[in-house]
This record gives structure tokens, C-alpha cells and sequence, in this order.
């Protein structure tokens, strides 16, 4: 079996590191790139899974009220995790 499994991926990462990128500044304790990369995870993980070839093929079948709810999906993914990585990282600066 020859097939491309490196074309597959998941619709989410790129719409969730956009957002982050975007949300980023407001957050300046959770700025730092390590804890980037922990709010992408813990945003990605509240998101269901849509696993996509290419990013024509989620344009294509989506309709404006699908497209709608991913965008709100993803803003509340995201600000939840950077809400909960700035509380990790208090929690650990207090031990």
C-alpha cells in the first residue's frame, strides 16, 4: 500500500494557530512560544476532529452557517485555553 498520509490532516490546527497568532497579544502571560504550543493543545483538544485532504475540500462542502459556528467554536476554544494555561502558569509561579 503507497498512499499519502501527509496530505492528511486536521481542518482545526490551522484556523486554531490563526486565532492564537490574533488573540496572542492580549495575553502577554501566556505569550511565551512554549506556552503558545500548550494553548494550541489544549484548544485543538476541546475541537472535534475533521480530518481534510486539501482546505478547498472543507471550502467547498461547508455551508455560511457551518463556516459560522467553526469561527465561534474556535474563538471559544481558544480564549478558554489561554485562560487556562494563564491559570496553570500562576498556579505553578505560587509553588
Amino acid at each position: 500500500m503507497n498512499s499519502d498520509y501527509e496530505s492528511v490532516n486536521n481542518y482545526y490546527e490551522r484556523p486554531v494557530f490563526e486565532a492564537i497568532a490574533n488573540i496572542a497579544p492580549r495575553f502577554a502571560d501566556s505569550a511565551q512560544p512554549e506556552s503558545l504550543a500548550d494553548v494550541a493543545c489544549v484548544a485543538l483538544n476541546r475541537l472535534p476532529p475533521r480530518y481534510i485532504r486539501h482546505e478547498a475540500d472543507m471550502a467547498f462542502y461547508l455551508t455560511d452557517v457551518e463556516r459560522a459556528d467553526i469561527e465561534r467554536a474556535v474563538d471559544e476554544a481558544v480564549s478558554y485555553a489561554f485562560q487556562f494555561v494563564q491559570a496553570r502558569t500562576a498556579m505553578r509561579a505560587r509553588s
